[in-house]
């Protein structure tokens, strides 16, 4: 029996110790459950959970066990040092913090545990440990007892990222998702793999698919149970801290996917935790999602508001993590969200927005640059909520960039279009610019695109096999001069051909092709000289840094523009979205100089056809048009000596 704790005799209700009678082993103090109870624990995972215990010499003592079921009867420990059995370990109430705790001596890591809840109305379930840091292999469920020994060789990296301003640097993030980037590797393997491609690509970032324990492959990591682990399919969490150390050690950034959204229904998770809606809403009209069938938390309870922007700050603290992009904001902005009339509950002021995630987003977004400066906080938020960028102390959600759904949706509606109908479209390929400058946006072509039945990127295109893959280049170099950072799904840097499958893996092979060679050649160098050239990022953030030069030009299928750096350097990209070349096409340049040709995504090296400029030479400021090339379906750059 663990220390301070039994049973009462119909073992349906467990002895209450006050909250100052704590085991000597206890992970928690007054301190920590008065934090806990006002929901202002930052380092929620040091008190709840399992945690060894050792004592001066670093020898064995045990594991500390803590949860939190208000609501329970009784809680027992039960894992494979008690066969299970859930009369063996029972749990101590603390007092009435609703946080039951026990200490079990010679327990160490590896430990598989989960809690037995006798929940509000009489019924055993035995649950895995919220808090949990490790688990089992899905689809067994158990959490497993960590002990990290991991040393970090990232404290250059960690230096320089507490003075970094991503909006005003160069972001390239390469989107992956781990198991199926290259089908078999674990965290270390990636380590190498992994890194060494994203290095040769030129990319400053990845951001991997969620990361945290989930117990449905297919969901891609959306479909959360454990929300302080990461997924054990790959490895531990020491060997995810080597695969984020490699990243920082190869001047990479790491982003993760954190879904405070929603979370599975499975019993054994959060769900009904202690008999009751603990986590989640009660009210299916606010506690059920109707397109998921998940359920979504109660961000308006403080012990739940604290899980969550405790779980953020655990990756960025433990895992070194650079930024968390935060999944399906929307569906947490809006009451109505997916649902018809009748199906929601107003606000108390009788309106559709979600007061209380507007809260908890805002806690996470405030408190997460507080305590990590330089990071990112990303928001995929597909509506025009205003102020999804703006600080918080201004009524914004405190995020530091949104990904810019419209841009995205917009450009790949317009280069669908047959390139004869495009004149009448024209201003697809434009309007982002008219709100480049509302919130801090990221670009995204995600995995979202390429997923259910959307097909490549490279087959959404008319055209021949030429005709594609040369769109497809002549996209990029548009996206990346275009205002704001870049993101890119795996695959689409060689232009795969298949829809994605997280099965299936990507399709490597088709590297040794020179037309997917060319695709993948072009992403890499275009990624270089964006990190190179200052004017492409340094006011991305701001309308100073974007003039147009050629905004209506729909009948050649033609844009072009200027971007400026802080110091009035200006660039010049111009993007033909015709098979047609214009071979004596008139520019406006925005100022006098040489200009040279930088990147040409018509290049023979590309694949191209090889229509190219020489340097031009602009000496009067009073007639700044001169005639250039521009490729069939082509970006060009020009930079000016």
């Amino acid at each position: 029996m663990g220390i301070f704790s039994r049973f009462t005799k119909n073992q349906s209700e467990a002895t209450t110790a006050p909250a100052s009678f704590l085991n000597p082993h206890s992970t928690l103090g007054e301190l920590d459950l008065y934090l806990i109870a006002e929901g202002r624990h930052e380092q929620l995972w040091k008190a709840l959970g399992a945690h060894v215990r050792r004592d001066s010499a670093g020898e064995l003592l045990g594991t500390a066990f803590s949860v939190w079921a208000p609501n329970a009867h009784a809680v027992s420990l039960i894992g494979d040092n008690n066969f299970w059995d859930k009369n063996t370990h029972q749990m101590l109430r603390i007092g009435s913090s609703g946080i039951w705790e026990i200490f079990i001596a010679d327990v160490g890591a590896g430990t598989k545990y989960k809690f037995a809840v006798c929940t509000i109305d009489g019924r055993w379930v035995d649950h895995a440990d919220p808090m949990a840091r490790a688990t089992q292999i899905p689809p067994l469920t158990a959490s497993v007892v960590e002990e990290s020994t991991y040393s970090w060789n990232d404290n250059s990296w960690l230096e320089n990222r507490a003075t970094f301003q991503p909006w005003r640097s160069p972001i390239s993030v390469y989107e992956v998702h781990l198991g199926s980037w290259r089908l078999g590797l674990d965290y270390r393997q990636l380590a190498i793999e992994l890194v060494d491609y994203v290095r040769s690509q030129g990319f400053t970032h990845v951001e991997f698919l969620p990361v945290t324990e989930h117990p449905y492959g297919p969901s891609w990591g959306y479909q959360v149970t454990s929300f302080f682990a990461p997924t054990s399919r790959f490895g531990t969490p020491d060997d995810f801290k080597f695969l984020v150390d490699a990243l920082h050690t190869a001047g990479i950034g790491v982003i993760l996917d954190w879904v405070p959204a929603h979370f599975p229904k499975d019993e054994w998770a959060l769900a009904k935790f202690d008999g009751t809606a603990l986590y989640e809403h009660a009210d299916p009209r606010l506690g059920e999602h109707p397109d998921w069938g998940t359920l979504i938390f109660n961000f308006g309870r403080n012990e739940v508001r604290n899980f969550l922007v405790a779980s953020a700050l655990y990756w960025l603290t433990e895992f070194h993590i650079d930024g968390l992009r935060v999944d399906a904001v929307a569906s947490m902005l809006y009451l109505d969200y997916s649902r018809k009339a009748g199906e929601w509950l107003p606000n108390k002021n009788g309106g559709r927005e979600n007061l209380e995630a507007v809260q908890l987003l805002q806690e996470a977004t405030s408190t997460a640059y507080k305590t990590h400066p330089g990071i990112m906080m990303i928001a995929e938020e597909s509506t025009a909520w205003s102020g999804v960028t703006r600080e918080t102390s201004s009524g914004g959600l405190g995020f530091g960039f949104k990904w810019n759904m419209g841009w995205m949706h917009d450009t790949l509606e317009y280069l669908q279009h047959d390139p004869i109908h495009r004149v009448y479209h024209h201003n697809e390929v434009t309007f982002s610019i008219l709100y480049a400058w509302s919130e801090n946006f990221m670009l995204p072509l995600s995995h979202d695109e390429v997923v259910h039945g959307k097909g490549q990127l490279v087959n959404k295109f008319p055209g021949d096999r030429w005709q594609k893959t040369a769109t497809l280049r002549a996209l990029y170099g548009f996206m990346w001069a275009h205002p704001g950072k870049k993101l890119l799904f795996m695959g689409s840097e060689f232009a795969q051909n298949d829809e994605w499958s997280e099965s299936a893996g990507l399709q490597w092979y088709l590297t040794e092709y020179g037309e997917h060679q060319g695709v993948q050649k072009c992403v890499a160098e275009i990624n270089g000289l964006y990190k190179a050239i200052p004017s492409l990022w340094e006011k991305d953030t701001s309308s100073e840094g974007f003039t147009w030069l050629v905004g209506n030009d729909g009948a050649a299928n033609v844009v072009a523009f200027a971007r400026w750096d802080d110091h009035a350097t200006p660039f010049v990209s111009v993007t033909n979205f015709s098979p047609m070349p214009h071979i004596q096409y008139q520019l406006p340049f925005p100022t006098a100089g040489t200009w040279t040709e930088v990147l040409n995504t018509d290049d023979l090296a590309y694949g191209g056809s090889g229509i190219s400029n020489s340097p031009i030479q602009i000496i009067d400021e009073a007639h700044l048009v001169s005639e250039v090339r521009v490729p069939p379906l082509s970006t060009v750059w020009f930079k000016r000596s």
